[in-house]
């Protein structure tokens, strides 16, 4: 194995004198190659009888990031449990600083576990306190510290992640994006020696991805903190990681640097890393509608203009929405193509679940038209809105699949409510079933389902009374990159095989250029462009280049140009 990056002396010197806020007559662990800060070794851990990992071993070395990739349930999240004493092996040895989770008492393990904060996939902010009560609650709750001693440490984390606006707000009122950051900044408040990140930029939008990943190395450069990371995000670990391990079957099956194990050619490798570094062109580029000859310039058109015998299915002109003073939706022009795919695409709260709701009804504008189906929805009863959202089919974020039933009754659900007859229920049930790759699943609980998992069974229920217009709410986020691309095939293919227009909302860049006919890109309320993906790639407009190539030389020349241009 070749030699592997390490702290440098900076992170060395903070190493030395950073203070764990929650131990501070606790040393730190020190930065030493022959003393990793967490060693497994022969680790298993089962549920019942299924077995997660199996005689899986990996270092941790100290002051460097190390990233965990793998596909969906196969026990990731499990692992960075284990690494912080959450749940204990049931073979093996979990050795945390030096000390076997398994041997020690629950009080050394909670000292153990103070040295150490998880910043979780799902935010797990407390609704009913501030951003800035959240950020505090680690150091308010467990030290000595007063009030006025707190309120300086948070407002520089605050201010290091660009949350000073939104300090006084409630998780509720935040985007997905922002309540990430904000459970990045409660995550390091207490100067831990070990963070573990549970995808930290999954839901976030190119932009924001490139700002997090610049956060996390930061925070390890300037506080000399171990990161491990669980990621699906195959450009940001070539930004971040030292050190990349691979779980495969249980165990892990390569580990060194990114370009060791690239070089190693295994088949989850390839497919992980598969067009990393580029975008590739959408399902029909090459057979995408000739818009040029209705279109003013050779630009990308900030309004997609309908090719001859093209039907718009749902259009939105001078569309206006605030919510109070904020004013979110500013003269939003979109026009959605029957029977083709468009991508609404933009940074985290720039409106695009706002349009998203306009477009099935939920929400009316202060201003402006809407059109679906070539009804004005101004015009129809809350009745007939009712009636019309029967030809619409829902994609859910969070998957919003119900508990008591199975992963058959969930997908079944729509088609009973409906008064479907029962023989024709089985049969759309269990072709679902079989062409997301349900089958084995059928009969299992919600509870028991990877994100991953309950995402698919989600894409199942919301196909299964086949819509006219089905509306993905960023389908694939927290999906691997075997998943997404599935995904992504399973977008196109209903649009193969079915009478169907999609609305895809997505922060994900790579899945857009796979999968639309149109992207429509959204920034601060306004629709920046909306083209083509192959004519957007050709986009002079830096504001156009930053969002589609953020993390790679050509975002970096554009955020330049971006700068100087203000």
């Amino acid at each position: 194995m070749g030699d592997i990056r390490g702290p440098s002396d900076g992170a060395r010197a903070a190493t030395r004198e950073r203070v764990n806020l929650l131990l501070p007559e606790v040393r730190r662990w020190p930065v030493d190659a022959e003393l990793p800060v967490i060693r497994l070794r022969g680790v298993s851990k089962r549920f019942g009888d299924r077995t997660v990992l199996e005689g899986l071993d990996l270092d941790i070395p100290t002051g460097l990031t190390t990233v965990i990739a793998g596909e969906s349930g196969t026990g990731k999240s499990v692992l960075l449990k284990l690494m912080n004493g959450l749940m204990l092996p049931d073979e093996g040895q979990v050795l945390l600083f030096g000390e076997d989770t398994r041997e020690v008492g629950p009080d050394r393990l909670l000292a153990l576990r103070k040295r150490v904060t998880m910043m979780f996939q799902s935010y797990a902010l407390l609704d009913s306190l501030t951003v800035m009560e959240n950020v505090a609650f680690p150091l308010y709750e467990n030290t000595r510290m007063r009030w006025g001693e707190v309120v300086p440490l948070v407002r520089e984390q605050l201010s290091l992640l660009e949350l000073d606006p939104a300090r006084d707000k409630l998780p509720s009122q935040l985007s997905g994006g922002m309540k990430k950051r904000v459970s990045l900044a409660r995550a390091v408040i207490t100067n831990p020696e070990v963070v573990l990140f549970d995808e930290p930029t999954t839901g976030l939008d190119p932009v924001m991805i490139e700002f997090v990943d610049k956060m996390i190395r930061q925070t390890r450069e300037r506080f000399g903190i171990t990161s491990v990371i669980i990621s699906h995000d195959m450009t940001s670990t070539v930004n971040l990681a030292d050190r990349l391990a691979m779980l495969e079957g249980g165990r892990i099956s390569v580990v060194g640097t990114v370009d060791e194990v690239i070089a190693s050619e295994r088949d989850l490798v390839k497919v992980f890393f598969s067009g990393v570094g580029r975008l590739d062109k959408g399902p029909d580029d090459d057979d995408a509608p000739d818009v040029s000859t209705t279109a003013a310039s050779s630009a990308p058109g900030r309004v997609w203009r309908l090719a001859p015998g093209e039907e718009a299915l749902a259009e939105l002109r001078g569309v206006h929405k605030h919510f109070g003073p904020q004013h979110v939706l500013k003269g939003v022009d979109l026009v959605v193509p029957r029977d083709r795919v468009t991508v609404l695409i933009g940074g985290s709260g720039s409106g695009k679940s706002v349009i998203m709701k306009h477009i099935i009804g939920l929400m009316r504008p202060d201003a402006g038209t809407i059109s679906v189906f070539g009804l004005d929805l101004a015009a129809l009863s809350e009745g007939e809105l009712l009636k019309l959202r029967e030809r619409y089919g829902m994609v859910f974020q969070g998957a919003a699949l119900l508990d008591a039933l199975t992963v058959r009754e969930n997908i079944a659900f729509p088609l009973r409510e409906r008064g479907v007859r029962a023989a024709e229920v089985r049969a759309r049930t269990d072709e679902m079933l079989e062409k997301l790759r349900l089958t084995d699943l059928a009969e299992r609980m919600p509870s028991t389902l990877s994100s991953g998992q309950k995402k698919r069974v989600g894409l199942a229920r919301a196909m299964v009374p086949l819509p006219q217009l089905i509306i993905y709410d960023e389908p694939t986020t927290g999906q691997d990159p075997v998943l997404a691309r599935y995904l992504d095939d399973m977008i196109v293919e209903a649009q193969e095989l079915f009478d169907i227009t999609s609305l895809v909302v997505s922060h994900d860049m790579p899945s857009a250029f796979r999968v639309a006919d149109q992207i429509a890109m959204l920034d601060h309320g306004q629709i920046l462009a909306a083209d083509t993906p192959a004519r957007l790639l050709e986009a002079q407009d830096p504001r156009v280049r930053r969002f589609i190539f953020a993390g790679t030389p050509e975002g970096e020349q554009a955020a330049r140009e971006i700068e100087a241009a203000t």
